[in-house]
């Protein structure tokens, strides 16, 4: 037996979905989160936007997330070393 992640209710090994509160159990993957790189490239040209997307994206659609998410820190990182950079200029 295993356990809804999010209510806790008792599953069936083959439920694809918790009879209580309606959640999938993991096994259904998101059609939406596909992890593609547009969303790494976003989050790098755009840091901020990034991180909003990572934080409102990484339970719902963890690889959309993680590449928004990873664009904007090397983005961020970026910026800040150019910057350094400039000012010794």
């Amino acid at each position: 037996m295993k356990y809804c992640q999010n209510c806790g209710q008792q599953l069936e090994d083959s439920a694809t979905y918790c009879p209580r509160c309606g959640r999938a159990t993991g096994e259904v993957q998101n059609p939406y989160d596909s992890g593609s790189i547009g969303w790494g490239v976003l989050g790098f040209f755009l840091p901020l936007v990034g991180l909003i997307l990572y934080l409102n994206w990484k339970n719902s659609r963890p690889k959309n997330a993680k590449r928004a998410g990873t664009g904007a820190l090397i983005g961020f990182i970026l910026n800040i070393l150019f910057s350094g950079i400039l000012v010794f200029l």
